[in-house]
């Protein structure tokens, strides 16, 4: 099994001093380091992307560990495989006083009654927990279990740490594939760390494949170019869950390029998420909140640009919706910014939640409902379209509010002739 297992499993460290990457957690001074070396490991979440180390770290923790160590994945257990694992806990608790260190693969795989069953357990010592997702734990697990355990987040390996890990997967006779006599060149190894995005098992992956594929050449060995890397992988690794957190992370990347005016973020995001197969339909709905949220009236045509790309990108699907939607990021990407119009519905919204609901100015009441003139309503109110600049100034807010200012149009754009307009309205006729 452990000879025809894949690369990456193989090539698992068996202890602390062998992981690459992921200083921020594992340097000597810091906290992980110090439990796993001290055996005195509390309930733990590891949280990362894929390849990032967390089965790793798990099965660096059971080789060093004086505890008994079990294992299983979400994926496939039941109640019934928990039950059993507590069970063993307890007798190894009583009996030897060992504790258990339960390892759970994909924790966020197990529904709410599976992670509220291993509550009690977790509290009073008889397993430690360590769970390993892909998934934002604070979203996935429950926050019960959150709160018994500690979050260690771990971070795509850095192109230099991939690189290692590929020239130790050459030249490892024992673990790796030393015996194959391969040579990995520079570009190549420069090439395959950097395609990898972080994700160390995607690399060793690819070196598998070009090692046990790759013809000798005439000098007996088996020669890793760039050529042969880029057969190995055929498309660059997107890091890109329509669930996860580099889906909230990239769209807010993408919304803060078009608010900051830089078109070409805007559009580089816009790109990431269409080569990941974001949903278009999606990033329609974003631009049009960005059109009102951000541009406003500094140019309303940003909203109706943004609307029309939406309507359009729905008729006409993929991949001339790309097309559609670059324009519409480009405009509202450009065009001049201001937050006046949505800054003027969250205080109105404010002063309706923080004082008391005010009668409505009877001038503004409705008179033409059975019995309403009678009773007084629209006595007093004046036709704007009667007076010169077909307005008039009277008291449209209730009483008490009647200065409150909620909108103020900036000086950009379309925004500045609003402001020239509303000043030149109330001037003295």
């Amino acid at each position: 099994m452990k000879q025809e297992s894949p690369l990456a499993s193989r090539l698992r460290p068996k202890c602390l001093e062998d992981v690459v990457g992921q200083s921020h957690i594992l340097a000597k001074d810091k906290l992980l380091y110090r439990a796993i070396k001290a055996d005195k490991l509390s309930s733990v979440i590891f949280y990362g992307p894929p390849g990032t180390g967390k089965t790793t770290l798990a099965k660096v923790i059971a080789n060093t560990t004086s505890s008994v160590f079990t294992q299983m994945n979400a994926t496939v257990a039941g109640k019934k495989d928990m039950e059993e694992v507590v069970a063993q806990a307890k007798n190894s608790l009583g009996m030897y006083g060992k504790k258990t260190i339960l390892f759970i693969d994909e924790i966020h795989r197990f529904n709410k009654g599976q992670q509220d069953y291993l509550l009690p357990f977790v509290e009073d010592g008889t397993l430690v927990l360590i769970g390993a997702t892909t998934e934002n734990p604070y979203f996935e697990v429950n926050p019960a279990l959150i709160s018994r355990s500690v979050i260690f987040e771990l971070k795509p390996l850095e192109k230099e740490d991939i690189k290692t890990l590929l020239y130790r997967a050459v030249e490892d006779c024992d673990n790796g594939m030393g015996d194959y006599r391969a040579i990995l060149e520079a570009d190549a190894a420069e090439f395959l760390a950097d395609v990898a995005n972080g994700d160390a098992r995607s690399a060793l992956n690819a070196i598998e494949l070009g090692i046990l594929t790759t013809p000798r050449a005439e000098d007996g060995w088996i020669h890793i170019n760039l050529d042969v890397a880029s057969e190995c992988i055929q498309k660059r690794v997107v890091k890109y869950d329509k669930s996860g957190d580099n889906h909230y992370d990239t769209i807010s990347a993408f919304i803060k390029s078009m608010r900051g005016s830089d078109p070409d973020a805007a559009v580089y995001y816009l790109a990431r998420m269409l080569y990941a197969g974001e949903d278009i339909k999606f990033i329609a709905r974003r631009i049009m909140i960005c059109a009102a949220e951000d541009v406003g009236n500094a140019d309303p045509q940003a909203l109706v640009v943004a609307v029309a790309a939406s309507q359009a990108v729905e008729r006409i699907g993929m991949p001339e919706a790309q097309i559609i939607l670059s324009q519409a990021v480009t405009y509202v990407a450009t065009a001049p910014k201001s937050n006046a119009a949505c800054n003027a519905v969250f205080s109105a919204l404010d002063t309706v939640q923080q004082t008391r609901t005010a009668p409505i100015p009877v001038h503004l009441q409705d008179a033409h409902y059975k019995g309403a003139a009678k009773l007084g309503h629209g006595d007093g109110y004046q036709y704007a379209h009667a007076f010169p600049k077909h307005y008039v100034k009277q008291q449209y807010l209730p009483d008490g509010l009647e200065d409150r200012v909620f909108y103020e149009p900036s000086d950009n754009g379309y925004e500045r002739k609003i402001r020239e307009h509303m000043s030149w309205l109330k001037e003295e006729l």
